[in-house]
């Protein structure tokens, strides 16, 4: 008898403390951001302005943390699979939407689905220019797409990895062309392609406008083109592909999710961080500076512009068919 008080006694004092356990403030130790790609790349030029900025208000550390791989596959389902309490994050690009379709379409099991993340804003939305070496002789798209039909598969493109951010659009362009041919050089992330691009290993690639700026001004790199829907203020003079009669429009864009499961409670915190996070003006410095301006939504909005642009880039990657690394 005294054993079955002694466990009632035991249960009640643990129902009594689970409200309070789930009131405990948070943050109370350093969050980390894990961002899915080297260094030097517009997931990296967001996250570590951003995390100065949060760490201010939140008064705890908070840690960029690069994990590459897989075309930004390997630290995205590091934080798919991570414990839910907010402490772990993701700064996530375009691709996050594109892996799992790229595994589909080879009868694999995605490494992650969207539905394992809560999204919790979008941060920005940059179209890519198509930038190449500036020693290269091309000087319009017509004149690269005329060359690149004379030498099917003989010009090369750097991507930050297969069916990643910048691959995508490269083979949209490719097939609104009529099937043009080119050889495909992944790597692992924006600043590898652009070291890719400057070295002649590739000779051109799909960039975050903010990773080609500087090499333009250094006369390194040439913009041919923009995938936007209206030129760029970076680059006035640079046409977008549909002014130039291709029918394609795709942007890059970063967002910050959580694992699904993360307490009401640690989302609205999250959220509101960001949001402050956003107008802080060290933070809006860097992404001038980075060329890359803020397109905040904060996530109702962000879970419904995420949705529909999910869609569209599934059937995007069906169209696109397999493309086998080579």
């Amino acid at each position: 008898m005294t054993t079955r008080r002694t466990a009632l006694l035991a249960l009640v004092l643990l129902l009594v403390a689970l409200p309070v356990a789930a009131q405990e403030p948070y943050p109370t130790r350093p969050i980390t951001i894990v961002v899915p790609f080297p260094p030097g790349g517009i997931a990296d030029l967001t996250a570590r302005p951003l995390a100065a900025a949060m760490e201010r208000l939140v008064k705890q550390p908070v840690v960029v943390t690069n994990k590459a791989g897989a075309g930004g596959g390997v630290g995205t389902q590091s934080v798919a699979i991570a414990r839910p309490d907010g402490y772990t994050v993701l700064l996530g690009l375009v691709s996050i939407s594109l892996l799992p379709e790229r595994d589909l379409l080879f009868g694999q099991k995605p490494a992650y689905t969207r539905d394992q993340f809560v999204g919790i804003a979008r941060l920005n939305a940059d179209p890519p220019v198509l930038a190449v070496n500036a020693e290269l002789p091309w000087k319009s798209v017509k004149e690269l797409l005329d060359d690149a039909r004379k030498r099917p598969g003989e010009i090369t493109y750097a991507s930050s990895g297969i069916y990643g951010a910048s691959h995508v659009p490269m083979e949209m362009l490719l097939q609104s062309a009529g099937g043009l041919k080119m050889r495909h050089l992944p790597t692992t992330g924006g600043g590898p392609a652009t070291t890719a691009v400057l070295g002649k290993h590739a000779a051109l690639w799909a960039s975050p406008p903010a990773l080609t700026l500087p090499h333009v001004k250094a006369g390194k790199m040439r913009v041919l083109a923009t995938w936007g829907g209206a030129r760029l203020a970076a680059f006035p003079d640079v046409p977008t592909l549909k002014e130039l009669g291709y029918d394609v429009e795709y942007y890059l864009w970063a967002g910050l999710f959580t694992p699904k499961g993360t307490p009401p409670a640690v989302v609205k915190a999250l959220r509101d961080a960001v949001r402050q996070s956003v107008q802080d003006p060290e933070f809006k410095s860097a992404m001038e500076k980075a060329q890359t301006p803020i397109a905040y939504l904060d996530a109702d909005e962000f879970k419904a512009w995420w949705d529909k642009d999910a869609q569209t880039l599934a059937e995007v990657v069906k169209r696109i068919g397999k493309v086998e690394e080579k």
